[in-house]
């Protein structure tokens, strides 16, 4: 009896101890203050969102606004000189990265949809875009209908790949799928005539074109085949750090100060080559600063 007792009391305080610790972990801001540092994910080649500049320093739309967020954690901890370590990430990598904990959360261009919302956290949208085609002028590529036949590139991970296998599995369009490993490999594949078109989100698709030595050799092209909304990605089940980080993006956006950052990297000249993305400010975006919210599209 005595030994069923002591079987019992194990077995209940393995279950406690089993439903107590991933509150721990998921307590980012607790994290944080433990580690020392807030752990920042960024892209190295997302343009204009999150990327490195000819000086090998992290810049962009995203990346400003995720500089905000490091601001406000910083005041929440009452920490002004709270370091912020840069972790690099790719498509392939950073949900793993964030479930593991490895980093305390990223903003660059990750899509919030129902499916990854099961796996992590976003915040409010950031960013709303359109999956597109970039191609060259005389490639004879207007639209999606155009590409039996052709060799298409995107980034392995993203949600254009998912959506150019869906093509090729109902046999919507007869088509070679090339992925690559990051978005600057994907536009190497098609720049060097090894893919005819690179499909991926349209602001992306700018900012590669922008970095590109003949920018005016390419078009962006095609009917979007989806709309996304890019969200700021965090660990699952963290109320706390979710409502900071939401709470910051909506002053951000309700002040004005989002769309003065939109201004800095879509309509005006941004490195490394100093180019304008002349990328207007759209009725989507216009509505998501004046009412903002975490609401995928899919």
């Amino acid at each position: 009896m005595i030994r069923t007792g002591l079987l019992i009391l194990s077995a209940f305080f393995s279950f406690a101890a089993a439903t107590q610790s991933p509150a721990v972990a998921e307590d980012t801001l607790s994290a944080i203050r433990e580690h020392g540092a807030i752990r920042l994910g960024h892209r190295l080649s997302s343009v204009p969102f999150s990327y490195l500049d000819e000086n090998g320093k992290v810049v962009g739309y995203s990346h400003d606004l995720a500089l905000k967020i490091v601001d406000a954690i910083r005041q929440r901890l009452g920490k002004p000189d709270l370091p912020v370590e840069l972790v690099p990430i790719t498509s392939g990598n950073r949900f793993r990265l964030i479930t593991k904990g490895e980093i305390d959360f990223e903003c660059g261009s990750t899509t919030h949809n129902t499916a990854r919302a099961r796996m992590v956290s976003f915040s409010n949208t950031i960013f709303v875009i359109g999956t597109r085609l970039l191609t060259r002028r005389d490639s004879g590529i207007a639209d999606f209908s155009d590409l039996d036949g052709k060799r298409v590139v995107t980034t392995a991970g993203t949600t254009s790949e998912r959506l150019l296998r869906q093509m090729k599995e109902e046999r919507q369009i007869d088509l070679t799928l090339i992925t690559a490993r990051d978005h600057g490999e994907s536009f190497l594949t098609l720049e060097t005539a090894r893919a005819d078109a690179f499909m991926l989100d349209d602001a992306l698709l700018y900012g590669e074109m922008a970095k590109s030595l003949h920018p005016a050799d390419w078009i962006v092209t095609g009917s979007p085949r989806s709309f996304e909304a890019y969200g700021c990605m965090m660990r699952k089940g963290d109320p706390a750090m979710k409502q900071l980080v939401d709470e910051t993006l909506s002053r951000l956006m309700t002040s004005g100060e989002a769309e003065r950052i939109y201004t800095r990297w879509f309509l005006q000249p941004i490195p490394p080559k100093q180019l304008n993305l002349n990328f207007p400010l759209s009725d989507s975006m216009r509505a998501l600063f004046r009412e903002p919210n975490d609401k995928p599209f899919q």
